[in-house]
């Protein structure tokens, strides 16, 4: 439990991981589907995430630089844990539900 509070730790971890599993996204995107979270905290929460295994951070060749972030397998097996939470708050879609 300890490793997994670890991983999720952070305000909007959940919310980037419940982005994630929507598909790849850029960093633009995920700023985009996540207006109310800084540039700065998104960095943070997404290189934590690459650090733990979570996460997969892909550049592409070309100009200018294209940088991808997907769910590893590690990450995509924290959605029954997500989706435990989402129950839980009942208020919060859960990924590809809409409100």
């Amino acid at each position: 439990m300890e490793t997994t509070l670890t991983v999720l730790r952070g305000r909007w971890t959940p919310l980037v991981i419940r982005e994630l599993l929507l598909g790849d996204r850029t960093f633009v995107d995920l700023a985009r589907a996540l207006p109310n979270l800084s540039d700065k905290i998104l960095a943070e929460r997404l290189a934590q995430l690459t650090r733990s295994g979570v996460t997969h951070r892909r550049r592409s060749p070309g100009w200018p630089p294209r940088v991808e972030y997907a769910l590893t397998d590690r990450g995509r097996a924290l959605l029954p844990v997500l989706e435990a939470l989402w129950d839980w708050g009942s208020d919060t879609p859960r990924p590809g539900e809409t409100a």
